[in-house]
């Protein structure tokens, strides 16, 4: 699924949606050369971090994102500067009509960049859980929990993320994040159909108007990429 890209300058058309993935785990050198083209704020941001796997995994996520953002900018990644929504999602400071979100798990990145309209990704590790069945009872929808709770255990917590990385992956689009509510937004459950949203606010028309396509970008992971608007075209590129 994921390919290298050409050498030359990506280009974005209008209703594109690129998906970069990102291996986090680096030696330390190689860290450290690509902490040097993050701005005060984000060595500052990753120095807040109690354990070092985490902020080494914090700097190559920023550093990464800016590296494949000047691939289609044609800047140099320390050039970069972005600015931050009330709820932290960030965006390009620069006039452009450049679009991206970005989400990481254990030690893989995934990055959705886009022209078509707001846009949110969602990655998550499948891990073992014992409460994934209680954990929908209390977030999801009583149809979603209904068709968990008639699941076997790990059917269960499979199920569990499946829903989950599309809920999220549609709050960050919206910025809103977790406290936009994921009982808001209800997924489809049935088997023999490809996941959708049925509704959001309990609103199966507002629900029609968004893109969501799920994928899996390693084994024992799960994403989905949620964007307002029509799209044509999902390309994968490794980086």
């Amino acid at each position: 699924m994921f390919i290298y890209p050409p050498a030359k300058k990506l280009e974005l058309s209008g209703n594109t949606i690129h998906i970069w993935r990102a291996n986090l785990k680096l030696p330390p050198p190689q860290i450290e050369t690509l902490s040097k083209t993050l701005s005060s704020d984000e060595i500052e941001r990753a120095n807040q971090f109690y354990f070092e796997k985490d902020k080494h995994n914090f700097i190559v996520a920023r550093a990464t994102l800016r590296k494949i953002l000047s691939l289609y900018l044609n800047l140099e990644p320390s050039q970069l500067k972005f600015t931050y929504s009330e709820r932290g999602k960030p965006t390009l400071s620069i006039p452009t009509s450049i679009l991206f979100n970005l989400s990481h798990s254990q030690d893989l990145a995934l990055y959705a960049i886009t022209k078509v309209n707001s846009i949110g990704i969602d990655l998550e590790y499948i891990r073992p859980m014992n409460d994934a069945k209680s954990l929908a009872k209390r977030f999801f929808s009583a149809q979603e929990y209904k068709f968990i709770s008639q699941l076997l255990p790990q059917q269960q917590q499979e199920t569990f993320f499946k829903i989950w990385t599309c809920k999220e992956a549609y709050l960050k689009a919206t910025g809103e994040g977790l406290a936009g509510g994921l009982e808001k937004v209800e997924v489809s459950t049935t088997p023999d159909q490809p996941i959708h949203f049925l509704s959001i606010n309990e609103n199966a028309k507002e629900a029609s108007g968004w893109y969501l396509h799920q994928f899996v970008p390693e084994p024992n992971y799960i994403a989905a990429v949620v964007v307002a608007g029509k799209v044509e075209k999902l390309s994968f590129w490794q980086i």
